[in-house]
């Protein structure tokens, strides 16, 4: 083999290699993207076992607490429950550590302090991790940046009149629901459609396959009939 034709294969190769590190390097914010994102949470197993019910105890407790949480937030604002509740945390810890000590003078005892356990755990977050949802948070934003100027700036007409048309239905729900009443009601359907849905599910996926095929229907007329339906079933 001539000189000239081994050099050829040997850059060929290390092009190969460079590209498969580069494919490697670019394919794990993609996997660090999807394994950590609020879909994948949402369909964690405890997620699951706690919005389905598989233990009432768990599933109500965490239901009540939220509903709570939120049921104060209308009622009082952000300022006035976070104090309330670290005024309640405060009372719990101080009234624990003086009837411990109390305890261990009548009994002359050594027990020492009795939150020594927790005191002992490192609660610092380490570099990595922050610097890895820093970059997870990054992804996102970048790509609702993207996604924003290309609605905004009509990339597609399609999609900024769908835009547009959620954006004037959402005015009719801000002049009946305030913020903290969406998340109240959100809550609400979280912890109840699952189940319902578990129970009902071959006759609810029935209606929403029809729901779609007329919703696909109607776009696909209505796509039709735009300017720049053309061009973008073109693209596609």
């Amino acid at each position: 083999m001539d000189p000239m034709t081994q050099s050829a294969q040997i850059s060929s190769s290390q092009g190969l290699g460079d590209g498969q590190n580069s494919a490697s390097k670019e394919s794990k914010p993609t996997d660090s993207f999807l394994t950590s994102s609020p879909v994948s949470l949402i369909q964690s197993s405890q997620v699951k076992d706690l919005i389905h019910w598989r233990d009432p105890k768990k599933s109500g407790l965490v239901f009540g607490l939220s509903m709570l949480l939120l049921l104060s937030l209308a009622a009082f604002s952000v300022i006035s429950v976070a104090s309330y509740l670290l005024l309640a945390l405060l009372c719990v810890t101080i009234t624990f550590r003086i009837y411990k000590s109390v305890i261990q003078a009548v009994q002359k005892s050594s027990d020492g302090h009795p939150f020594k356990s927790l005191m002992d755990k490192d609660v610092r977050i380490p570099p990595e991790t922050f610097r890895k949802h820093v970059d997870v948070s990054l992804t996102y934003i970048n790509r609702a940046l993207k996604q924003m100027s290309r609605l905004f700036l009509v990339e597609d007409l399609v999609d900024s009149l769908k835009l547009a048309v959620v954006m004037w239905l959402l005015t009719y729900v801000g002049a009946v629901f305030n913020g903290i009443t969406i998340l109240i009601l959100a809550d609400i359907l979280l912890f109840a459609v699952p189940p319902i849905y578990e129970k009902n599910k071959t006759q609810i996926d029935q209606y929403i396959d029809v729901a779609r095929n007329q919703i696909n229907t109607t776009m696909a007329k209505l796509q039709e009939k735009l300017p720049g339906a053309v061009k973008r079933s073109k693209t596609e």
